[in-house]
């Protein structure tokens, strides 16, 4: 699966697409594949205010437990309801059906520290 280059990257391995005021956020194929097999999704409750770079999560997978965190800041709109009730969707389905949470942006300017799909892919090339 290439990575797709219509969101960005964070250095922690979330994806971050934007559309609106809203960014809806994931993990990258890449750190998918790193834990191995997903086994636990939770993401904090709608309407949970946060900074840019706080962890709003966790992934736990059969090799170790890994915070998730938001490039930028605001508040949960909406989690994948079916990402927490089937965690595997995060290693099958990455950037599609895997998706993590929906936030409505209070300010943007951590994705300006974020990469496009190709230089995500050369800094976590073997």
């Amino acid at each position: 699966m290439s990575t797709p280059d219509d969101r960005v990257y964070a250095q922690t391995h979330e994806w971050h697409k934007t559309d609106g005021d809203v960014v809806t956020i994931g993990l990258s194929k890449f750190a998918a594949d790193q834990l191995t097999d997903v086994t636990y999704v939770e993401i904090q409750a709608p309407g949970y205010s946060f900074a840019a770079g706080d962890p709003i999560g966790e992934i736990e997978s059969v090799k170790t437990t890994s915070d998730v965190y938001s490039a930028v800041a605001g508040e949960i709109i909406e989690v994948n309801q079916a990402a927490v009730d089937d965690p595997s969707l995060v290693n099958s389905d990455s950037y599609g059906k895997g998706w993590l949470v929906k936030i409505r942006v209070s300010d943007a300017a951590g994705l300006a520290n974020c990469v496009d799909a190709s230089t995500y892919d050369a800094n976590n090339a073997g």
